[in-house]
Order: structure tokens, then C-alpha cells, then sequence
């Protein structure tokens, strides 16, 4: 009989999937190494050095089904300093205000800071026994058939050599371990820069009449200054402040270099935004944060032989325009181990080096799972186009109010892709394939409506005697709501 050893797992990437991954993992009973290049960021000095760095997350079921499934309370605990955002805000440049709610039966999503999200994550990490968490661990090599990593440590004078059993790339989307997947296998690869760059600007708290701190905006929105080929957006946090991204093109980023240029830009395009913001806070952040830029990342396979797996932004990185990013790192995980149980995976290792049964799983988790990540990648690009644009369409506000009405009617029937995607956690594939049935019936059911309008038409014309023009404009209209 082969004689066992406890398995040992080393986790590359600190970030939120890596340290839920980490969770997973431990409460399985492997050794786990969870291993970051950045100090703690949980110290002072490194909340500070990340300031204006990151976009606000939407934290939505996938997300919270990989929380809860935790048994943690985790939840819970990440839900209490997260705002419920049940619609968005869509800001004119008269300054009007429309909300668009994303589900008819109330259904919402979370806004929730990254650092905070990360250091809960963390906290509950360290809880656990068999989880070693190494800071300032900079990834150089990496040998997965021999199951080792080389990190340059800064607090010491050699690098240190880790043997581990199974290694994870959690590393975010420049993956160092995906970059030596890729030489010892067949994986396909490929990245796509979108010409949209982002700045992160704020608006502050705001002081009521009573001297009570209060949200500027209304906190149960995500807020949106759609302007066809950029947008701005506000995201609430706990401390009555909003998170702000501006995404436009990096040509306008630069064309934008004087004090000058973006108070009238502002004043064009955002003029309810400046007060808002404030003048002063506009200007020091639009020309002191940082520009980031948007990558999309498809990968295939996510995993070499049993010996290593990469999760999270490292096997799909995706511009943030569906809110999905986190979510489905959070979703790779828990489908991850649960292929794991269906398999049996223990965490023992058979004298040979073996962890009986890990392949198999691996390979069904890579050929299942990988058609999903490609397909939320896709539907991120596309909502870039819907967040920008579409949100102020009358046909596009057209076909969400029907969609919306037949859904209430036939909940089982009709369901809107966006509540496929944000309220449940069905596979993405399977999201988009039933969204292609339901639009097919979708166009019949406007098909009709085209037809009795145009009835109609016909029939008021020999009561009334409608003008061409007048008749001409009504079937316009209807056609509009069709296309």
C-alpha cells in the first residue's frame, strides 16, 4: 500500500480570489501557503499607497454564493459594509435624473471597496490554522513538474526555494505563473487592449443642515454619466463618499492636460458633476491619480496536467463593464471545489508524488468551465457599449420594459440576461444561449406589435384621412421599437 502525506497547495496572489481560494482550500485540509509580492495591505502606510488605484466592486450572487459557501459568516460580515444598489442613475447633461432598476423583483447588487473586501478576506484567512500567509514574496521561477517556486523575499539576502504539491496562479491578469504555464504547455492565449483608459476622482461627504454626515447622490444607485464614447460613474461608500471612474478614450486623457481644458470639459459634459466633486478635489485627482488601462484575457486550458491552475483575473481577465470581474473569480472558485468533491480529491499525496484523482478533475473543471469565462469576457465588451450608450436609447428602453413586463408575467419563461448573469448562479453559457431563445420569441412578440400598429394606422387613416407624413411617423415609431 502507498504510503500518504498531507498535500501541500501554494496559492501566487494575495488579491480577493486567491485568499477565498486560500479558505477553500485550507478547510479541505491541505497545507496552504498563500503568497504576495505587496507588504500587508492591511498597514496604514499601504491603504495609503493604493489610494485612487482601483474601481469599486459590485458584489452580486455569484460572489456572495462563493462567500456563503464558506460557512465562515463571511457574508455576513463583508455585507455590513457593503451598500445595496438596487437600479441606476442616469444623469443627462441638463442634469436630469432617470433610474433604470435592474430587476423587477427588487433584486440588487452591492457596492463594496476592494481593500476592504480584501482585508476581511484575510482576517478570516489568518483564522484558519493550516493557512501561512507570505508577504513580499516576489514570484521568479517556477518548475510545476517538480512542484516548486522560487520567490525573491525582502527580508532576506537569498531567494527561498517552496516545494508544494499543487500550484495556483491567483495572480491577477499579468500572471507570472500563467507566463510559465504557457511554456511547458499547450495553452491558448489571447489579450485585447480596449482604447478606453480610466481615472479615479471622488466626491466627498457631504454635511446636511444638521451637521449629519450624508451622501451627496442617492446611495442605492449606481450613478452614470453615459456620453456615447465615455461615461462617468459613482459608486457609494460606507463613509457617506462616492467612488467616481471617468472612462474615456486615452486620446481625450491627453488632450486633456491644462486646468483650463477639463473645467470646460466638466462644464460641457458633466456640469451637475463639478459641484459634486468639487472643483478643487476635480482637478487634484484628474491630474494626480493614475490612468489604468482595460485589458480582456481569454485563456485555455486553465490548468497544466495536476499540477498547476490558474483562477481568477490570471485565466480571464475582463474590462469591469458587467460588474462580473470579482464575481466570477469568487464563482472559479467554488466550481473549482466542487468538481473537487465530485472527484474525491483528498489532500494527500501517494508516495509516487500522485494526488489521486486531481487530473481528471482538473481537465472536467478546464473543458467545462473555460466556455463560461469566455463568455462573461464577451458580455463585459458588450455591456461597455450598453453603459456608454444604449442606457439613454428609447428602443433599448423600450425592449428592457417589455422584457421586464413578461418577466414579471412568466418568471420562468422570460428572464432578463442581466438577472441571469447578476442574481443567480447559472453557468454564463447557458446564460447567453437562453437569452438567444428569448429573443428570438422576443422579436415575434414586437413582430405582432409591429403588425397591429400598423393595423391600427390603416384603420385610423380611413376614419380620419391621416396625412402621409402623419402615418409615415407612427410606423417609424413603432419600427423603432423593433429594431
Amino acid at each position: 500500500m502507498d504510503e500518504k502525506h498531507s498535500a501541500v497547495v501554494g496559492i501566487v496572489g494575495a488579491g480577493p480570489v486567491g485568499t477565498i481560494n486560500a479558505i477553500y482550500f485550507a478547510q479541505r485540509g491541505w497545507d496552504v501557503y498563500l503568497f504576495e509580492k505587496r507588504a500587508d495591505m492591511r498597514l496604514p502606510e499601504q491603504k495609503m499607497s493604493q489610494k485612487g488605484r482601483s474601481i469599486n466592486l459590485a458584489l452580486s450572487e455569484r460572489g456572495l454564493s462563493a462567500l456563503r459557501n464558506t460557512h465562515m459568516n463571511l457574508e455576513e460580515v463583508i455585507l455590513k459594509s457593503a451598500i445595496p444598489m438596487s437600479a441606476r442613475m442616469v444623469h443627462t447633461t441638463s442634469g436630469h435624473q432617470t433610474s433604470q432598476a435592474y430587476s423587477v423583483n427588487g433584486e440588487y447588487i452591492n457596492a463594496v471597496d476592494r481593500a476592504l473586501l480584501n482585508e476581511l478576506l484575510l482576517d478570516a484567512a489568518e483564522k484558519l490554522p493550516n493557512i501561512k500567509i507570505c508577504f513580499q514574496h516576489t514570484l521568479k521561477t517556477s518548475n510545476f513538474d517538480n512542484g516548486t517556486l522560487e520567490f525573491e523575499v525582502e527580508s532576506c539576502s537569498t531567494n527561498t526555494t517552496y516545494s508544494l504539491d499543487l500550484i495556483v496562479g491567483a495572480d491577477g491578469a499579468y500572471s507570472k505563473i500563467r507566463s510559465q504555464m504557457m511554456r511547458v504547455s499547450l495553452m491558448d492565449y489571447s489579450q485585447e487592449y480596449i482604447e478606453t483608459g480610466y481615472c479615479e476622482l471622488s466626491i466627498p461627504t457631504k454635511v446636511d443642515e444638521n451637521g449629519k454626515y450624508a451622501f451627496a447622490l442617492d446611495p442605492n444607485h449606481l450613478h452614470i454619466w453615459p456620453r456615447h464614447t465615455f461615461m462617468l460613474i459613482a459608486l457609494p461608500n460606507i463613509d457617506f463618499s462616492f467612488t467616481c471612474t471617468l472612462f474615456m478614450p486615452f486620446s481625450m486623457f491627453e488632450a486633456i492636460d491644462s486646468k483650463e481644458k477639463l473645467e470646460l470639459f466638466f462644464e460641457e459634459h458633466f456640469p451637475d458633476a463639478i459641484e459634486l466633486i468639487g472643483k478643487e478635489n476635480l482637478l487634484n485627482d484628474y491630474f494626480i491619480n493614475p490612468r489604468g488601462s482595460l485589458i480582456n484575457i481569454k485563456t485555455s486550458p486553465h490548468n497544466y496536467k495536476d499540477k498547476a491552475i490558474i483562477i481568477g483575473d490570471a485565466a480571464h481577465a475582463m474590462v469591469p463593464f458587467y460588474g462580473q470581474g470579482m464575481n466570477c473569480g469568487f464563482q472559479d472558485v467554488q466550481v473549482l471545489h466542487e468538481i473537487l468533491d465530485q472527484y474525491n480529491v483528498q489532500p494527500v499525496r501517494m508516495l509516487g508524488g500522485d494526488i489521486p484523482n486531481l487530473k481528471e478533475a482538473f481537465n472536467v473543471y478546464s473543458k467545462n468551465h473555460v466556455k463560461d469565462t469566455h463568455a462573461i469576457c464577451d458580455l463585459a465588451m458588450y455591456n461597455h457599449y450598453e453603459m456608454r450608450s444604449a442606457v439613454t436609447s428609447v428602443r433599448y428602453l423600450a425592449r428592457k420594459k417589455l422584457e421586464g413586463v413578461l418577466h414579471s408575467w412568466f418568471p420562468r419563461l422570460i428572464i432578463p440576461l442581466y438577472t441571469m448573469v447578476s442574481f443567480t448562479t447559472m453557468p454564463y453559457s447557458k446564460a447567453i444561449e437562453r437569452t438567444h431563445r428569448q429573443t428570438f420569441w422576443l422579436n415575434i412578440v414586437l413582430g405582432f406589435t409591429l403588425t397591429g400598429t400598423v393595423l391600427t394606422v390603416v384603420g385610423l387613416n380611413m376614419k380620419y384621412q391621416l396625412s402621409p407624413k402623419h402615418i409615415s411617423g407612427m410606423i417609424k415609431r413603432a419600427i423603432s421599437y423593433v429594431i
